[in-house]
């Protein structure tokens, strides 16, 4: 398993947590997300693949907000 912490712009609001947390737990190979609304950092379990982080970061910008790091 990799785990993940992605780093987003200020979330202003906790519907935002939910509607990245929903739409990044429908990607292929994720295994578990916690968003932290106050910290705006996106917390992720995923399957073997780097071909998956790629993906969540596209799914998180698609959405419309900036993913400013991961670690």
């Amino acid at each position: 398993m990799i785990k993940k912490t992605f780093q987003l712009e200020t979330l202003t609001c906790p519907s935002c947590a939910s509607k990245i947390e929903g739409a990044v737990k429908r990607v292929p190979g994720v295994k578990e997300v916690q968003v932290l609304f106050n910290s705006s950092r996106v917390k992720i379990e995923f399957e073997e693949s780097s071909k998956e982080v790629a993906q969540v970061r596209k799914t998180i910008e698609g959405l419309g907000y900036d993913v400013l790091g991961e670690k």
